[in-house]
């Protein structure tokens, strides 16, 4: 099994920056992929980034060019680098990470870009 805790998020004004943290159980050298997701109010939820263990990172359309996906193997952590953020970026954040076939989820961090 893998738990992950997501932690970084917060309000912050249109045009300003977050780094979201994703922190593993175990080590990521071991899940197939780590990725983000977001859940806006009403809405789906939806791929933002993702960074598979030897692959190359893959993003949203709506995301590419601001939003950046990176991890640290020794911390066993995945980031997600926001910047340029507009209020339509409001959402809860979540982390996923596939494990032996299974996907694994964390609990959600709120994001809130609002002036």
């Amino acid at each position: 099994q893998v738990q992950l805790v997501e932690s970084g998020g917060g309000l912050v004004q249109p045009g300003g920056s977050l780094r979201l943290s994703c922190a593993a159980s175990r080590s990521i050298f071991s899940i197939n992929a780590m990725g983000w997701y977001r859940q806006a109010p009403g809405k789906q939820r939806e791929f933002v980034a993702t960074i598979p263990s030897g692959g190359t990172t893959n993003y949203a359309d709506s995301v590419k060019g601001r939003f950046t996906i990176s991890r640290d193997n020794a911390k066993n952590t995945v980031y997600l680098q926001m910047n340029s953020l507009k209020p339509e970026d409001t959402a809860v954040y979540y982390c996923k990470a596939i494990y032996w076939g299974r996907d694994y989820w964390g609990q959600g961090t709120q994001v809130t870009v609002s002036s």
